[in-house]
């Protein structure tokens, strides 16, 4: 009998597999193979058509050792097709998201996780343990800042990690309603861009820290904006924000610890028009607590921040009351990240 119970226990544990386990526990060499496809330009090499691995290979500048494993396992991954002949080319997918100076580029934001968050993520455990940032609180924004080229890169990154979201948005609110609006933490003005394009009566402020005013006009003057959209240089934590009917916080709450995150959403009621509104878009954590994204990206704020987390809707619609908005409502944009509306 009880052999007999023992090898029921054996057959029912052998029938659960251990690959999702195994899946998560390698899933960062693909992030990793991801990150340094496009830093080193594989798939803006590819645009033109498919290469030969050699050609590639000279192109992209790396050592033969490794390229055929390289550019097999980023075909492994759905990123290039192989044909008959051995060339390489883009999928669909990478060549409307991967191939820089694309419009819907978003490389630029798998350049930054390479450089700036992927080397601190190694040290998850440690924050854990300790509640503690594993970079110095002000460090990466110092060091961002300290060349144009760096800050250019960063800008570029913040446009990578906006433009899906940026298009959506420009279309799930009500602009026609309102006539002005301000982009909280905009860097080279994607969301402004964007939101502008789409409604042409509408004239924008994006709202950053003072270096980042050349690579915004810039952006702004490429896209035929500069006479609707303008720069206005600032600290958001100690400086008043631009007034407007429509003012835009996006992805920059979860920065900050609860007190900062309050005085954030008081600043931008005090600076919305009578009528107007505040619009809030993170990832959302879900009220279930189930989504990964918005739990990965609180787990970030713990490595790279001093005092950020992510949080769901329903905290920041208790907020947003006590800052004196009103009529709150919740809309998703994109898979992962949500717009949440408030009023005056």
């Amino acid at each position: 009998m009880n052999w007999i119970l023992a090898r029921s226990e054996e057959t029912s544990s052998e029938r659960v597999a251990p690959d999702g386990v195994l899946h998560l526990a390698n899933a960062f060499r693909g992030a990793k193979v991801l990150m340094s496809a496009v830093e080193l330009g594989v798939f803006t090499e590819l645009a033109g058509g498919p290469l030969s691995l050699e050609t590639l290979r000279r192109h992209i500048d790396i050592h033969e050792r490794g390229t055929r494993d390289f550019l097999d396992a980023l075909a492994a991954m759905g990123l290039l097709v192989r044909d008959a002949h051995g060339r390489y080319a883009n999928t669909p997918e990478a060549d409307r998201y991967l191939v820089e100076g694309s419009s819907s580029y978003i490389g630029g934001w798998f350049e930054h996780l390479g450089a700036h968050e992927y080397p601190n993520w190694h040290l998850l455990t440690k924050a854990l343990q300790t509640g503690e940032p594993q970079i110095a609180s002000d460090s990466l924004y110092s060091h961002l800042y300290m060349e144009s080229d760096q800050v250019a890169a960063f800008a570029r990154a913040m446009s990578g990690a906006t433009v899906l979201v940026a298009r959506e948005l420009a279309t799930a609110f009500r602009w026609r309603d309102y006539g002005t609006f301000v982009d909280v933490g905009s860097a080279e003005g994607c969301l402004p861009v964007e939101v502008a394009r789409r409604h042409p009566h509408l004239v924008g402020v994006g709202f950053d820290l003072p270096p980042l005013r050349e690579v915004f006009e810039r952006n702004v003057s490429r896209n035929g904006l500069a006479s609707r959209l303008r720069f206005q240089g600032g600290n958001f934590l100690s400086d008043e924000l631009p007034e407007g009917d429509v003012l835009v916080l996006g992805r920059v709450l979860h920065n900050w610890n609860l007190k900062k995150k309050k005085l954030l959403l008081r600043k931008a009621r005090a600076a919305v028009r009578p009528g107007g509104a505040v619009i809030v878009y993170e990832r959302f954590i879900n009220d279930s607590r189930s989504n990964a994204a918005g739990l990965l990206a609180s787990l970030n704020m713990l490595v790279m921040t001093s005092g950020g987390f992510d949080y769901s809707a329903a905290d920041c619609i208790q907020w947003m009351a006590e800052a004196g908005f009103k009529d709150m409502a919740l809309t998703s944009v994109t898979a992962d990240q949500s717009m949440l509306v408030g009023l005056t």
